[in-house]
């Protein structure tokens, strides 16, 4: 389902800070953050449908999807892991590929969806939840949850996710920041909610599963839960990282990725090589 807490526009080093935890099925084929061959976009991906959940570019455009938590589902709907990857692919700014999205958001099961550039400063919010609307939302400046409700949802996860991250930053205040024990201290953690404060959408029992920041769960279709958790900085001068912790063959591996973000190219400028460490 997934779960994501990010700081936009809101800190003296970093204009980006996203961590993530990606939830999948344990069996389904997937690989690791890395550039995708033939395009600009560094990302993990999804290799039975294709697409990704969390992604950028070269070009300085990010994006991230989580699912909407519901009852039911359409199996003939379209790959909700495409939509990161349509907004990467192409040239249009985040409102110009909204606008566009209204017209088949009903083909996808369930979605919420951030999109932004870097360069231009923009940051919007997209979901196709209530059925028969879209949500289109600029995110303003400032610390915001995505799990798997609207965006910035009062859930106990959401909420849980929310308030350690600001603790962790308040102890940093507008030094640099250490990944590694962010996604540690943060994004794997176990605490469920109380039933009480469950959102009564599906089974009890599923939802208690869910509730956790760090899930894993047993299912009729083998375990389910965090496959991988992710931290993608992009710094003001416009360093980029992108730090990932995931699951292979039942062994968690780790490794990082750094570059630099390609300036908007003007007639005659030189272009920028990013630089990779793996």
């Amino acid at each position: 389902m997934c779960i994501a807490v990010f700081l936009w526009q809101a800190h003296p080093l970093y204009s980006l800070l996203v961590l993530n935890n990606r939830d999948e099925y344990h069996d389904r084929p997937t690989k690791e953050v890395s550039w995708w061959e033939g395009c600009d976009i560094l990302g993990g991906r999804d290799e039975l449908a294709g697409g990704t959940w969390l992604a950028c570019s070269k070009q300085g455009r990010v994006a991230f999807l989580t699912n909407v938590l519901e009852l039911h589902t359409l199996p003939e709907a379209k790959s909700r892991g495409d939509l990161p990857v349509l907004f990467l692919k192409s040239s249009k700014s985040p409102k110009e590929f909204a606008e566009e999205l209204k017209e088949e958001a009903h083909c996808y099961n369930g979605f919420n969806l951030i999109v932004a550039d870097i360069s231009s400063k923009s940051m919007l919010y997209l979901s196709n939840r209530p059925k028969g609307t879209i949500t289109i939302q600029e995110v303003s400046p400032g610390l915001h949850v995505l799990s798997n409700a609207k965006l910035d949802s009062p859930w106990h996860k959401s909420l849980r996710l929310g308030l350690g991250f600001k603790e962790q930053i308040s102890k940093y205040g507008k030094g640099e920041i250490p990944l590694k024990e962010m996604i540690q201290k943060l994004m794997r953690d176990t605490v469920k909610a109380e039933e009480s404060i469950l959102p009564h959408i599906c089974s009890l029992d599923w939802e208690s599963s869910l509730s956790s920041i760090f899930v894993q769960v047993e299912t009729p279709l083998g375990l389910y839960g965090t496959r991988s958790s992710a931290a993608l900085t992009v710094r003001s001068g416009g360093e980029a990282s992108f730090y990932e912790v995931y699951l292979e063959n039942k062994i968690w591996k780790e490794h990082v990725i750094n570059f630099k973000i390609q300036k908007k190219q003007t007639k005659g400028a030189a272009i920028q090589v990013p630089q990779q460490r793996q």
